[in-house]
Order: structure tokens, then sequence, then C-alpha cells
């Protein structure tokens, strides 16, 4: 008997990425987005190893990762920096003529080489290719029963809450030291931060306690995260004034940023859990085509962008048309050179042949 999907973890999924785009596109301070983003794919990664074997998981994720990394790097990305160039005046050439330079492979930004935001898809990989041993252990009987008991235990609402005391530790260790950087390489604080919360979703995701607990206790989580948010406005975000050395201002920065980030997602979740249980023609569509949308959207607005920053118009309007044209791009794109076809659907992330709740591409 097939387990019963839960689609309120599909549409944290899906608005999670949604957001990410408008985040893209105006640029506003949300801290949480990725975060909860690392939560659910260490969720989506304890259901895909639940139907099938860690040899079988590799070989997923580097079929859904691995390959749209690849292509997005040599065939999507490059315009990216095409543009960027162009505007700063260091080129003069067309594409056509520019594009050649990825393949001599060197790294942005002395070449063209890059994998600008899919920087999350290339820790989402390091990320299941390295924790394959440990994901091995997971599937012995014993072990397997041990940490479901464990992750029910999370179902009380304190301890679920005191999940925040590790990302804290990393503010105060690592944070000044180790600057988020996206480049995977020398960049500790991004990596075990992520990487934490993936292990997060991965653990306490399987406990029906743990996700009721954060339906009953929403509005508790919410309301610190919003007290959190306040305070951290009004000494830190407002006149952009982050810690900068070892010291309280660092201590209280890195409780109350950590506190923040994990509530809101607390929260989050026990809202997705109480109102979005439920599935409907967009659920369906839209779960399928995030992940093509979030390899697409950034070319797109930094292309668009590129034209429209030009004109001679007040910024909010051309947001608005900047957002319309990248959506409507995307929907185009999708429905007409994705969807219908076997090698798009592989080199962005979906199956070869679409099938009725098949999971989405990204965990």
């Amino acid at each position: 008997m097939q387990p019963e999907r839960r689609h309120y973890i599909d549409w944290v999924r899906v608005l999670a990425f949604s957001i990410l785009i408008f985040f893209h596109c105006a640029m506003p301070f949300v801290q949480w987005r990725l975060p909860l983003l690392f939560f659910i794919s260490g969720v989506g990664i304890y259901f895909s190893l639940r139907r099938r074997s860690v040899i079988s998981f590799a070989g997923e994720r580097f079929v859904k990762l691995f390959i749209p990394l690849a292509f997005a790097m040599l065939f999507t990305i490059p315009s990216q920096v095409y543009f960027e160039w162009r505007q700063a005046g260091n080129i003069h050439m067309s594409y056509a003529e520019f594009w050649p330079s990825v393949w001599k492979f060197v790294p942005y930004p002395d070449g063209s080489l890059t994998w600008s935001h899919m920087w999350f898809v290339v820790y989402l990989f390091v990320f299941c290719i390295l924790l394959l041993p440990f994901f091995a252990i997971l599937k012995i009987k014993a072990v397997a029963e041990f940490k479901q008991r464990l992750a029910n235990r999370f179902g009380n609402p304190i301890l679920a809450g005191l999940l925040f005391i590790p990302l804290m530790a990393y503010y105060l260790l690592l944070y000044l030291k180790y600057p988020e950087q996206q480049n995977l390489f020398d960049d500790w604080f991004l990596f075990v931060f992520s990487l934490t919360l993936l292990l997060y979703g991965y653990f306490v995701g399987s406990s029906d306690r743990f996700w009721k607990s954060c339906e009953k206790y929403r509005f508790w989580y919410l309301g610190i995260a919003v007290t959190c948010i306040v305070i951290l406005f009004y000494f830190y975000w407002w006149n952009f004034d982050y810690p900068k050395e070892q010291g309280s201002g660092l201590y209280y920065y890195g409780l109350l940023n950590s506190l923040h980030i994990w509530c809101w997602i607390l929260g989050m979740l026990g809202l997705a859990k109480h109102h979005l249980n439920f599935t409907n023609k967009f659920l369906r569509y839209a779960n399928q085509a995030v992940y093509p949308f979030y390899i697409l959207h950034q070319t797109l607005i930094v292309g668009f962008g590129y034209y429209v920053t030009q004109w001679s118009m007040p910024i909010l309007p051309k947001l608005v048309i900047l957002m319309v044209l990248t959506f409507v791009s995307l929907l185009l794109i999708y429905r007409f050179l994705i969807k219908p076809f076997i090698i798009p659907r592989i080199l962005f992330g979906l199956k070869p042949k679409e099938k009725k709740g098949e999971n989405p591409a990204v965990p």
C-alpha cells in the first residue's frame, strides 16, 4: 500500500522556490528562504531513500542534480556573465562571440564559468554524496528504528525549538571567519549551516509527532520569529550594521538570527500542514515546473533586466514588468520547450516521461 502523500510538503517546496524567484527580482532581505529549502530537501531525501537503495539514490541524485547543474553552467548561466560584463563595459562583443569562452573552463570572475544561483544544487549534490555512507548505515533496521524513536522525541515543542542551538554556535564560531561566499570551498559557515538543516529535515521530517507539534504550536514559533526580526531590524538590519568582530554584538546577533530562522521554519511548516494538506491541478503542475523554473529564472531576470533597467520610467513599473516578463517566459519555455520532450526534461531535472503523482525533481 502506497503511503499517503504529504501535500503540504509539496506546497512548502513550491512556495519557497516561488519566493526565491521574487527575491531575485526585488532582492528583499529575507534570510530564511534557503534554510527552509535545505530542510525540505532533507525531508525529500528521507522519502526518496524509503523507496530505493542507497546506490539507486546516488544514481538518481546524479541525474537530477549534477546533469542539470552541468547543463546550466555551460548553456544557460553564461548569459548572466555576458550581460554583467556588457553592463560594466568590459566587453563589446556579441553573445555568439562571447559564449566559447565558457569552454576554457576558467572560473568566474577571471573567466565566464560559474554556477551562480545554482550553488544550492551544488551544495545539495555534495551533501548527498558525502552522506551516502551515513544513509547506508541508517538503512539497517535497528538503526532506522532508533533514529525514528529519536525523531519522535522532537514532537516535544521545546526540544524542537532547541534545535536552533547548533545554528547559533555556527554564528559564534564560523560567521566572521568564513563569510558566506557560495563557492563550496572555504565557505564553512554556509556549508555546515545548510548541512545541519538538511539533516534536521532528514531526521525529524519523518516523524508525524514532529509535524503535529509544528501545526499545534505554529503561532508560538511564528511569534518568537517575529519578535526576533523586530529586534534584528532595530539593532542590525536597518542600518546594515552587522557584527564585524567577536563580542556581545556577535553573540546577540547569532542568537537572534538563528532563533528567528529556525522558529520561522517551524512556524511555516505548521501553517503548511494546517492549511495546505490538499492537492489540485496547480500544485501538480507547479510541483514539476518548479525545478526548471529555478534553473532558468535568474538567467531570464538578468537578461531582461539588462534592457528594462535602461528604460526611462520609475523603478516600480520596471520591477513589475521584469517580474511579468520573467514568469511569462518561464511558463512558455517550460510548457513548449521542456515539458513535452525527453532530452530537455532530463537536462532540467525531470523524469524522461511524465508520470501522474511523480515526485518533484528537487528533494
